[in-house]
């Protein structure tokens, strides 16, 4: 599926106003690994024809690892930069592909003059589902296999969203499989708190480890993931325990286009 993502820029040139910005993040611009998820995004925008932007090179980090090493200055700095660029292009709606993004520009923008209706790739994916725009069909079959899904801290127990990407899981015909620890009671996948630029400290497992290990107890076939520091930590632990022919990590969005063949 060949098409272009434009940028706000060019919108703005043309006269134009997406109804959504699709807010990047570095991971999803960096990362090898979260680029596909990215791309995926912009393919369900593109399929139910939803108008979007980028903010391409205008985008910067949202400041959220800065914040969270403690760093509050470079943490304002990078934020205000931000929202100097977002309130100039009159941005109402925000999706994010990181729930450490959606939880940054969500809860700590307003306070720095960045006030937005902040989304999660998940709550749009729930969104169109309901709206009957996103079917599991004519694409990939997750019929029958065991999905277990792991809640990434900034989205579950920082911002209360355990439905959506449930939900976007339920219709797939798959098994949904939970772990012991799930939901509000959740752990951590280890890279949360700007530990993800850090080496681990002594102990006698890493977090990630840990979670790979309750996940496997479920014997799935595919863990989902609504994060891409979430997807580096579980899909270093499945290459660990030697499992990835058997098991797939995948996010919500890479789950839902393949199931609509995008």
């Amino acid at each position: 599926m060949e098409f272009k993502v434009p940028t706000m820029a060019e919108l703005m040139a043309a006269g134009e106003e997406p109804e959504i910005l699709f807010w990047v993040g570095c991971a999803g611009s960096y990362d090898e690994r979260a680029q596909k998820i990215t791309r995926d995004i912009c393919k369900i925008l593109h399929h139910v024809g939803i108008k979007y932007a980028v903010l391409g090179t205008e985008e910067s980090c949202t400041g959220d690892p800065a914040k969270r090493a403690g760093n509050e200055f470079l943490f304002q700095m990078q934020a205000m930069t931000n929202i100097e660029v977002l309130n100039a292009y009159n941005i109402k709606k925000i999706v994010t592909g990181c729930p450490h993004c959606f939880n940054t520009i969500k809860n700590e923008y307003p306070g720095l003059g960045g006030t937005y209706e902040v989304i999660h790739h998940t709550q749009l994916i729930q969104d169109l589902i309901n709206e009957g725009k996103l079917k599991a069909e004519g694409g990939e079959s997750f019929k029958g296999k065991k999905i277990t899904y792991h809640d990434p801290c900034y989205l579950g127990r920082a911002n209360g969203i355990y439905e959506a990407p449930r939900k976007a899981l339920e219709v797939l015909d798959a098994q949904l499989v939970e772990m012991k620890r799930c939901k509000s009671n959740g752990l951590c996948c280890g890279a949360g708190g700007a530990q993800m630029f850090k080496e681990p400290e002594k102990g006698n497992k890493d977090i990630n480890v840990e979670r790979i290990d309750e996940a496997l107890q479920t014997n799935p076939q595919v863990i989902a993931a609504g994060c891409p520091f979430c997807m580096t930590m579980l899909s270093d632990g499945v290459k660990l325990k030697d499992k990835e022919q058997e098991v797939k990590v995948l996010d919500i969005a890479e789950i839902t286009a393949r199931a609509n063949g995008l």
